[in-house]
């Protein structure tokens, strides 16, 4: 009687076994590493960014080669329209060197989105020097005499650059306690591990000129970003997330140092931004309702068309 009570134990727990290694696997919740469905949120979330990295790409690409995404990788363009204005930089070799490998960079920041999710055609961009000098118009409060041209001369290039990667890192800083898939949280991390270091490397060439007069306007580069870092400021709305590469002895890192190379609130931490500041900045409008600036048609995904209905 035991003997056939142990047997039937055991076909119980093999049949139970073979069930198990048989079911199909899909029916349980995961976060698979290509075009993930985690969480809508997510999905959204990942998308927003393809707007900043599609811009990146084509300002570092069109200033170290003089040609964009369209040379490169027309696949990854999804059949959007060409950036308008956008042109080789008149860089030292060594500026070039920098810029070229920032540009091969984002173009790979964009593969990484679009295996994750399946994002949207690139955004008319607007990267002519009409587009950045309004910017620096702005940010000084008056018109600069010739209008800014960021393809000018390295000097020039870098300030403009200045505007770039640091918007984007505040806003993978924003997203991520917001996500809820590793995979997506991954992914995320490893963007902002890049785009922070080619923010840090932008400010760091630009504070080792600070004290450089830009001509013709008689003004430093350290003057430059401190008005940028104010008008992105001003744009976001929502305090001070911004600093230029010369603070009050204050606001430097533990109230110890004036230099600001790399930015960070009270504790050093990174600052964040949600999509909605992004595009008041982006747009150079302070509403995310109202497009301008480097998308003069608006950005791009869920999140900014739910702004432009």
């Amino acid at each position: 009687m035991g003997s056939t009570k142990e047997r039937r134990s055991v076909l119980v727990s093999t049949i139970m076994v073979l069930f198990f290694f048989n079911t199909p696997h899909h029916q349980v919740m995961s976060c698979p590493e290509q075009k993930t469905n985690c969480t809508d949120q997510d999905r959204k979330l990942l998308e927003f960014p393809l707007n900043l990295e599609y811009l990146e790409a084509e300002f570092f690409l069109f200033g170290a080669l003089g040609f964009g995404l369209d040379k490169v990788d027309p696949n990854l363009t999804m059949g959007g329209p060409s950036p308008i204005g956008a042109q080789k930089a008149k860089l030292d070799p060594f500026t070039r060197d920098i810029v070229l490998q920032f540009a091969w960079q984002e173009v790979g920041h964009l593969r990484a989105i679009k295996k994750t999710v399946t994002g949207f055609a690139r955004p008319l961009l607007d990267l002519s020097i009409k587009s950045f000098a309004k910017v620096m118009d702005d940010a000084f409060g008056r018109k600069l005499v010739p209008p800014f041209n960021p393809y000018a001369n390295s000097y020039n290039y870098l300030i403009a650059s200045y505007l770039v990667p640091y918007v984007g890192l505040t806003g993978y800083v924003g997203a991520n306690p917001k996500l809820q898939c590793p995979a997506s949280m991954k992914l995320v991390a490893g963007l902002l591990g890049v785009e922070s270091g080619q923010d840090a490397v932008i400010r760091t060439m630009l504070y080792a000129r600070a004290t450089h007069i830009v001509h013709p306007y008689g003004m430093t580069v350290a003057a430059f970003t401190d008005r940028i870092s104010c008008l992105r400021n001003k744009l976001g709305k929502m305090g001070v997330k911004d600093e230029g590469l010369v603070v009050p002895k204050a606001m430097g890192a533990e109230g110890q140092v004036a230099g600001n190379v790399l930015v960070g609130d009270e504790l050093s931490l990174a600052f964040d931004r949600t999509p909605e500041e992004i595009l008041r900045i982006v747009y150079g409008s302070g509403n995310e309702r109202v497009p301008g600036g480097f998308y003069p048609k608006g950005a791009d995904g869920e999140i900014a068309k739910s702004y432009l209905v």
